[in-house]
């Protein structure tokens, strides 16, 4: 599969360069928060082409540093072009409404050894078919690739053909990916029930599942098969970012072709989609209504749509489409049908130059984060709010 760089960025950054570069002082960033609401567990991205480096200096040696208390905050390298070195230093600030805060950006020798669990973590998991896992602190995914779709189209049991995101409940801050599937190897259907830590009890099957994709021609939904190849870009204590690339398919005559970039940070119930996609202007996103008794709200002037169940679990659970760019949300649909799974409350996202952008997620009442829908929906308009009005980046 071909080297994919992944284009995400939370944080809008306008770069600076200074004369004095050659200087050994500390390069300054300064973070602006514009928003009447205070900001964090958003991620900024430093690229290694937007610095200087004296002589000697390795990027990979960098350290971020709050100038304000001298203490060195976390932070994490990626490769995002996977050519063996580092292109991106990625950290999150804490920025009090309508404030700006600064950071340096310093090489420091023999500095205390940063935190560097892997909380956003994603891999390929062949001992369980071949899903692709992928979480953070705060909830976790999956889908299915190329062998589970085979074994369905072969008439073999236990095999899965979807392109739908599946959601895994997860109400513990450390990872449970490797964990769950390990004891599920040996205690089969050992994830579907709640040892204390979560579980999936998240039905999927065809649906959309937390931000599968679609393409409406007339009345119609036409969806993708498994993935059909994967590239891990990182996992680390910030993000974890991965592509699944998906074989052409049919939309009413029309060939679409479709690459997702996938990513996760640390803190978010949502993970980001940068969808390459081409055949279509407009890009339908679902989110599962299962037995359809749940409370869905379209709020497409303010960029996002959510679906909130009570009756399916045994808890509650609400699950959402924001867009990146609101003006981008163009209509939802509410869509009943008598075939199983298909199902959906779908939003129109356009496309711009092959690529439309969103964010998929969800929270479960049992982890104690938004424990009912007033809160849920909340947190959907200030999600919202700040992705549409980034954090301004500036390096000096």
């Amino acid at each position: 599969m071909k080297s994919i760089a992944l284009y995400s960025c939370v944080a809008a950054i306008s770069l600076m360069m200074s004369c004095e570069s050659k200087t050994k002082e500390a390069t300054l960033i300064t973070v602006k928060n514009s928003l009447e609401l205070p900001r964090q567990f958003e991620t900024v991205e430093i690229s290694k082409s937007a610095i200087h480096l004296n002589e000697g200096e390795r990027f990979e040696n960098l350290v971020i540093r709050d100038k304000a208390t001298q203490t060195i905050v976390p932070s994490q390298f990626v490769d995002e072009d996977q050519d063996g070195t580092a292109d991106v230093l990625l950290f999150q600030p804490k920025v009090d409404s309508k404030s700006e805060k600064q950071y340096e950006l310093v090489v420091e020798e023999g500095q205390t050894k940063q935190e560097d669990t892997a909380y956003c973590y994603s891999r390929f998991v062949p001992e369980r078919t071949d899903d692709y896992a992928w979480e953070n602190n705060k909830v976790a995914f999956r889908t299915y690739g190329p062998v589970a779709q085979k074994m369905v189209e072969d008439s073999v049991a236990g095999g899965t053909l979807s392109s739908g995101i599946d959601a895994w409940l997860k109400k513990v801050e450390y990872p449970i990916i490797n964990k769950w599937y390990a004891a599920n190897d040996k205690d089969p259907g050992f994830y579907h029930i709640d040892h204390g830590e979560g579980l999936d009890n998240f039905h999927v099957g065809s649906s959309r599942g937390v931000g599968g994709t679609a393409v409406k021609v007339d009345t119609s939904y036409y969806i993708s098969k498994n993935f059909t190849d994967y590239k891990t870009i990182t996992t680390g204590p910030i993000r974890t970012s991965f592509v699944l690339e998906y074989a052409d398919w049919d939309a009413n005559g029309n060939k679409i072709t479709e690459t997702k970039h996938i990513s996760l940070d640390y803190g978010s119930n949502f993970s980001k989609f940068e969808i390459e996609v081409t055949g279509t202007d407009v890009l339908s996103v679902g989110l599962t209504l299962h037995d359809k008794k749940g409370e869905i709200t379209e709020q497409v002037q303010n960029g996002w749509i959510s679906y909130w169940e009570s009756q399916y679990f045994d808890s509650e659970l609400g699950t959402a489409i924001v867009a990146a760019n609101k003006a981008d949300m163009v209509a939802s649909d509410y869509y009943l049908t008598s075939m199983p799974d298909r199902s959906n409350l779908y939003t129109q996202l356009k496309v711009h130059n092959n690529k439309a952008v969103y964010y998929a997620g969800f929270a479960w009442k049992e982890s104690g984060q938004y424990s009912t829908k007033a809160a849920w929906e909340k947190h959907l308009n200030t999600f919202s709010k700040k992705v549409n009005t980034p954090l301004e980046v500036s390096i000096q």
